[in-house]
């Protein structure tokens, strides 16, 4: 079995805790490796060694720190099929889904390369009489970052990335589900040229984040995960007087109009709700068609799309729409929710619950599921499902429909699905949540865009990548200048009104 480890410093570490976690082949539901959770003394130890790696680095002119993700980048387009095939083993996605996973963590990367210019300051000549003012971007120092299973590329790349380029050093404690790639990426990072201690891997569980959440010396931790948890993280960051953005749980609905082209209505709700298995905080969970023939029009052009959805290992190939969920525990908190739609009288058109995989009988598969007449106080509607769960909510009118998204407490992303422009942009312009879609049923931004949700789907003022990353991770300073030449015969200095 393989033993895997924290990258600190440099190297592999194997860990002192004596405490061990199972990493998991969800296809088979076998253990396939064991990594090392760390104590509050090992968290200390690499958060000692970031902060004495981090002066001289931050000292190394942002060009220069842009070159190092320039390679970065050619390096993980020569691993790709290595960090995909490595994803998909361990978190059971499918290998266009983790080579997906890797790119949208490249493209961030890629936008990094531009740290120059985001890194520049304002300068005001003749602010008053003879001075000058000036601001610069200065980096935070030791920051660290808590990513979730369901990206163990993506989300770290958005994380340690910016974080890297403006001039910090940066602690990774990813997810103990699928640990291997962050460690693989942290590899690529100094063969791109990053010093040793800038980017250290510390793999572990609440003893390793509160760790990261009570060291002084960490000045921002980011979090990508449920909703309890981002609440947890900001409140005990934020009293221990750190930055700190959390990005937490989600209920994505898609409004589709009674005009929409419903072929393409259903294609998307296919792709935005089943893939990954539902394992995105950005999934369609919820579809709302207008009207109960628009609803009935869509569930007649979903089902036979949901029955024709093929179940299998990423080994399969491109046979497969999507895989397994990461652990069985997560399998079996489906399945609860899908008893409880039940149970709560949805009506299940389309039933996955004794979906079984010849030769894959142990593995953590979940079959697709649809409901149809959902209501907004079931079970099924107000929670995070994280499965490849659709639920239909009909609703008798727009103004319907707008008033479910907008009243749910998760406000992460939304999207409509119409042929008129001016519903589309009064959705657009009404809608209280972060990201939103016209025809689009995953509107996450590219990278030179900011990725965040409203409501209770985010905890902090400053969203992921983009223009907010620059300003997460560094902090501002402003120096009035004035140079002597208002100094007086015998040195007396008089002060003037700078109006």
């Amino acid at each position: 079995m393989q033993q895997l480890s924290h990258y600190v410093n440099g190297a592999h570490v194997t860990g002192s805790s004596g405490r061990m976690a199972d990493v998991f082949n969800p296809a088979t539901g076998e253990v396939q490796a064991q990594v090392p959770l760390a104590s509050k003394a090992e968290v200390d130890a690499a958060v000692e060694i970031a902060a004495a790696a981090q002066p001289a680095w931050g000292a190394v002119n942002p060009q220069r720190r842009a070159r190092v993700m320039m390679k970065f980048v050619d390096l993980l387009n020569r691993d790709m099929d290595k960090l995909a095939e490595a994803l998909s083993r361990e978190h059971g996605k499918t290998v266009p889904d983790a080579k997906g996973d890797v790119q949208r963590g490249l493209e961030v990367v890629e936008y990094c390369i531009a740290a120059p210019q985001m890194l520049k300051g304002e300068f005001t000549d003749s602010a008053g009489p003879g001075i000058d003012m000036y601001s610069m971007r200065q980096p935070l120092g030791v920051t660290a970052g808590i990513t979730p299973f369901n990206f163990p590329a993506m989300i770290p790349m958005w994380m340690f990335a910016p974080a890297i380029v403006c001039g910090n050093a940066f602690i990774l404690k990813p997810s103990e589900r699928d640990p291997s790639v962050p460690l693989m990426l942290a590899e690529l990072m100094e063969e791109a040229g990053l010093p040793k201690g800038i980017l250290q891997v510390v793999n572990g569980d609440k003893e390793s984040v509160d760790a990261l959440l009570d060291n002084p010396i960490v000045q921002s931790i980011g979090f990508v995960g449920s909703t309890p948890i981002a609440e947890y993280i900001y409140g005990r960051g934020c009293s221990n007087g750190k930055r700190v953005q959390c990005f937490g749980g989600a209920k994505n609905h898609m409004i589709i109009m009674p005009d929409a082209d419903m072929d393409q209505a259903a294609d998307a709700l296919v792709g935005a709700g089943y893939g990954a298995a539902g394992e995105r905080c950005m999934a369609i969970s919820v579809a709302v068609p207008v009207g109960d023939e628009t609803a009935d029009r869509l569930i007649e052009k979903l089902v036979p799309r949901i029955e024709k959805l093929k179940v299998g290992p990423y080994t399969a190939g491109d046979e497969v729409d999507y895989g397994p969920v990461v652990t069985a525990a997560a399998k079996a908190n489906i399945h609860r929710l899908v008893e409880t739609g039940v149970e709560q009288g949805a009506e299940l058109v389309v039933d996955g619950r004794n979906f079984s995989l010849q030769g894959y009988e142990d593995g953590f598969f979940v079959g697709p599921h649809l409901f149809d007449k959902v209501t907004k106080d079931m079970d099924i509607y107000k929670t995070e499902i994280f499965g490849p769960v659709l639920s239909t909510v009909r609703a008798q009118s727009y103004e319907e429909a707008i008033g479910l998204a907008m009243d749910h407490e998760y406000g992460n992303g939304t999207a409509i699905f119409t042929r008129d422009g001016d519903t589309a942009r009064d959705f657009a312009n009404r809608i209280n949540i972060g990201m939103v879609g016209i025809n689009v049923p995953i509107p996450v931004p590219l990278a030179y865009h900011t990725f965040g949700g409203w409501k209770k789907s985010v905890f902090g003022d400053l969203n992921q990548h983009g223009p907010d990353a620059f300003k997460f991770y560094t902090r501002t300073k402003t120096v009035t200048s004035r140079w002597p030449s208002g100094l007086k015969e015998g040195g007396e200095f008089h002060f003037k009104q700078m109006d």
